[in-house]
């Protein structure tokens, strides 16, 4: 049976993520706490030997650059962000204020939430899990909040409806197992990264 470890990294923060805005695939650079944040963050081992990867947004390029140990990386697109089509650029408060009832129905369809002209969690969940299926070797992958919701739910079969099984933090790393076609699992996640404060 395949079981390839990998580690799990979301971007460090950005000004849109202190407003609580919808960033999506809108190519948000890091804010200057950002930076310096990830400049701090140091990879546990045995993650601080793998391979880096990450999704070509600039937020999370940007912090697989500054994260320690210094490595080469490869930028892989089906690590992005998911799709916010018309929502990005809004904080959900502002979308329940106008969004009305079209809104709360994309609320209510958990892994089927479709903002226009965007993607769902489900379309994540399987570009995810064809990254999985083709990692040959440990890596550590830089990715998005929603992205890691999404692979959190392929591991648990969670709905996205209602709470979490796992509450993530998100100045941790989180390490899977990818396994035979397409499926993750749960190898341990909120693994401190050395020198977070």
């Amino acid at each position: 049976m395949r079981a390839i470890p990998f580690a799990l990294l979301r971007h460090a923060p950005t000004v849109w993520n202190g407003h609580g805005r919808l960033q999506g695939l809108t190519d948000t650079c890091l804010s200057p706490e950002g930076e310096a944040a990830a400049r701090n963050w140091r990879l546990p081992a045995p993650a601080a030997g793998w391979k880096r990867v990450s999704s070509p947004l600039q937020r999370a390029r940007r912090t697989a650059e500054l994260v320690q140990p210094p490595t080469p990386i490869v930028l892989d697109s089906r690590l992005r962000e998911m799709s916010f089509g018309i929502w990005e650029g809004f904080t959900v408060k502002e979308l329940r204020a106008t969004g009305g009832e079209r809104f709360a129905a994309a609320e209510a369809a958990g892994l089927d939430f479709h903002p226009p002209g965007g993607e769902s969690p489900r379309m994540a969940m399987m570009r995810l899990s064809q990254w999985s299926s083709t990692l040959t070797e440990p890596v550590v992958a830089v990715s998005h909040k929603a992205a890691i919701r999404a692979l959190l739910a392929l591991a648990t079969d969670w709905n996205m409806l209602g709470r979490p099984p796992h509450k993530l933090d998100w100045k941790c790393a989180h390490f899977f197992v990818a396994q035979d076609e397409g499926r993750v699992a749960i190898e341990r996640l909120n693994v401190p990264l050395e020198g977070v404060p």
